[in-house]
């Protein structure tokens, strides 16, 4: 068999067992979320594409706002409120119909009539008086009944939900039932089957026109895009609050369910909803797709203008009206596609404005067969050509395909009014394609050698064997990470450079280099560059490095030492010996490929770089060899640090704590940290001023062990003594040069 002929057949296999595997989820045999997920954001983004715009003058949303909170109380209102809101909606602004987004299921108890009432029973059973009192006061205290008979005064329509599962209550009094469900199978329809409901006071149901449920329906993502319009409870079929409102607010009759084929002539959505000329397709559980508009669709008018008769009467005559609430504390906001945090009165708006407008889009019932056949027959047909196409026919033929079924699928949405679900078909495409062109480029041999040409001269050989176990985690493109930075610098190099032939000098810089280079990788760091004598390497990419701080601290200690055993043998060749200073700092950082269009280079840039290399620089001034910053000590718990100074470095004007890293606390002798010790007492001493404190210390120390570092602190106090610090002075230290 020839080579081509494997390949032929390597690819045509991972191309079907890719178009089993989505034939399965379009099939119904099982679901793969992001084939779903992918389903929604395409519906999501149509029906913000398309959505209706400018405001629906129609429907008016009196609102439980913070407004309408702060001037009447919190929620729930006493229902003498709710009953002058609702008075005032009939005979003040002669609204069409009313719609409450709002269930009361309790008796009120705000106007006290019930203690008064246990008080007759009891206490006070004997008192006439009182009991004459109580039978006076009493109507004008019942609050439910106000309400009833502000109900009674127009088309109401009070809201209620239905529950679900063996523990739902039975609470309140449901509505008249539109009609027994018993004939919607037959029609191709099962609504959702309720075991339970949270109604509405008997008094108050009774005086109302109607009522509706407000439940909605999240997808598998907890995003609303549907809403039933029938919910079946003990055989009879209940209609939804906008449904309801819809209703009372036009004076129509009961809906009727018409099968397909009943409703439009070329329908072939599982049915319908039929109202007096107003048709809403429903899907197989007698739920229809909420049809969104865009934001600020609906006017907003606060409850308490409308209770205090401040609301413009022109915005309200005449319109379906709901109540409902959107102040944050009463947690009526739900996630849908065009926010996530919607009002869920808006969501029955919506649904009101779609049965006026006839809107409401619609899913073919044989959307799933449609889908099988194209996944199928395109998908075996691009199986069996893909593998003899160029790269650039096929990319052609894909991108055009992809087009095709996006195009169609637009054109469905925004002419047919048909939701379609495209995303298996597209992943079909886009897979079939992405598998055939890379097959035997980065699933072969090619992987390892992309990393090594990428990153081999970065980072040592046995990291890149391990990168290129896994090529897919690693990339150049810039990212922000947590990493650690090292710059070194060769002190005193001019003077050096100047008593060297150039061929010695770069003799000798490739030796030094590279014995600084081997520490680095052998602590699993990256170089980034060399810069002359310098050397700036870092620790956390393009391998995740939990210990990057650590490990970045370790190199800088090992440099010190191997430039110990070095320096014998650059004096054996006649060159001189070398000192280096060592500066170490961790912080968030931007990490990958940078430059320009003629030259690129892997590297960090961020501020805690800059003060690295700051670092490095005042290893000089304190005369110590590794000088760290505060957040590198912070993570590295196991090294001994001793605290320098405190300063303001060139270009920051936040001052920082500089440390200098000792070594690993296990492997130090006690004498080194009872030293630091005692220098960061004298440090603090001078810190707070104690000037002739610190200079005892210091001087103690400079005796028992001389260092360049108790030199510059007791300069610094001489300085001090001659010329106090202002009375602000913070002892932090500036410098004005880098």
């Amino acid at each position: 068999m020839t080579q081509r002929s494997r390949r032929f057949l390597g690819q045509l296999a991972v191309s079907l067992v890719f178009l089993l595997l989505l034939l399965g989820h379009v099939g119904g045999l099982y679901n793969f979320y992001f084939v779903e997920k992918l389903d929604a954001s395409l519906y999501d983004l149509k029906l913000r594409l398309f959505r209706e715009q400018g405001v629906d003058d129609r429907v008016v949303i009196v609102d439980i706002d913070e407004k309408s909170l702060r001037e009447i109380g919190r929620w729930p209102w006493p229902r003498k409120v709710t009953a002058q809101l609702t008075e005032n909606l009939f005979e003040q602004y002669g609204v069409a119909a009313v719609g409450f987004d709002i269930v009361f299921a309790e008796p009120d108890q705000s106007s006290g009539l019930p203690v008064l009432k246990d008080l007759a029973r009891g206490p006070l059973a004997g008192e006439a008086g009182f009991a004459r009192l109580l039978d006076r006061v009493a109507p004008g205290l019942d609050y439910d009944a106000r309400l009833a008979n502000a109900l009674g005064k127009g088309p109401t329509v009070l809201g209620y939900y239905f529950g679900f599962g063996p523990a739902a209550g039975r609470v309140g009094a449901l509505p008249p039932p539109l009609s027994p469900c018993n004939q919607l199978a037959a029609q191709g329809v099962r609504p959702l089957v309720a075991s339970g409901h949270g109604a509405n006071l008997p008094g108050l149901q009774v005086k109302a026109s109607d009522a509706g449920f407000f439940n909605v329906q999240p997808d598998f993502d907890g995003v609303i895009r549907r809403q039933p319009l029938l919910i079946e409870y003990q055989g009879q079929c209940y209609g939804a609050l906008a449904l309801s409102l819809v209703r009372a607010g036009l004076g129509l009759g009961a809906p009727q369910v018409l099968a397909a084929g009943e409703a439009r002539a070329l329908s072939t959505s599982p049915a319908s909803l039929a109202l007096d000329g107003i048709q809403a397709p429903l899907d197989e559980n007698a739920m229809v797709l909420v049809p969104y508009r865009t934001e600020r669709a609906y006017r907003y008018i606060p409850a308490t203008d409308v209770i205090h008769g401040r609301a413009p009467a022109a915005e309200l005559e005449g319109r379906l009206v709901l109540i409902g609430a959107t102040a944050p504390g009463i947690m009526d906001l739900r996630v849908t596609p065009t926010a996530k945090a919607f009002p869920g009165v808006e969501i029955h708006a919506n649904v009101v404005s779609g049965l006026l407008d006839g809107s409401i889009k619609w899913e073919p019932a044989q959307a799933r067969r449609w889908n099988l056949i194209a996944v199928a027959v395109f998908g075996l047909v691009l199986a069996l050509w893909l593998p003899f196409a160029t790269p650039v026919w096929a990319a052609a033929v894909a991108a055009g395909l992809l087009a095709l079924t996006i195009g169609l699928d637009f054109y469905a949405w925004s002419v047919q009014h048909l939701s379609l679900a495209p995303a298996s078909l597209l992943l079909a495409l886009a897979g079939l394609f992405i598998l055939n062109m890379s097959y035997g480029f980065f699933v072969e041999a090619r992987a390892k050698h992309l990393i090594t040409r990428l990153f081999g001269q970065y980072v040592p050989p046995e990291l890149v064997e391990e990168m290129a176990k896994d090529p897919a985690r690693y990339s150049l493109r810039g990212q922000s990470r947590e990493m650690t930075v090292l710059f070194s610098d060769i002190r005193d190099f001019t003077s050096i450079s100047e008593g060297l032939e150039a061929a010695e000098l770069a003799d000798m810089l490739n030796v030094y280099l590279s014995a600084m280079t081997r520490v680095v990788q052998e602590h699993r760091g990256t170089i980034d560059k060399y810069i002359g004598d310098a050397i700036m390497a870092f620790w956390g990419a393009p391998l995740s490095n939990e210990r990057h701080a650590r490990d970045g601290v370790l190199t800088a200690l090992a440099m010190q030492r191997e430039l110990a055993a070095l320096n014998p043998q650059l004096e054996a060749r006649g060159w001189p010996p070398v000192k280096i200073g060592v500066g170490v700092n961790t912080g968030r950082m931007s990490v990958g490929n940078m430059g320009s269009e003629f030259r690129m280079a892997y590297t960090v840039m961020a501020d805690a770089v800059n003060l690295a290399s700051r670092l490095e620089g005042l290893t000089k001034q304190y005369g110590v060899g590794v000088l760290c910053g505060e957040a590198t000590r912070a993570a590295c718990p196991d090294i001994a640090f001793r605290l320098i100074d405190r300063v303001r470095v060139k270009g920051k004007a936040q001052p920082v704590a500089i440390y200098q890293a000792l070594g690993l606390k296990a492997e130090l002798d006690a004498a080194v940290l009872r030293l630091a010790e005692r220098f960061e007492s004298a440090l603090a001493d001078y810190q707070a001023r104690r000037w002739d404190a610190a200079e005892s210390t210091l001087r103690a120390l400079n005796t028992e062990t001389p260092e360049p570092l108790y030199g510059v602190y007791l300069e610094r106090i001489e300085h001090f003594r001659r010329e106090p610090p202002p009375a602000d002075w913070d002892g932090v230290f500036t410098y004005t040069t880098k």
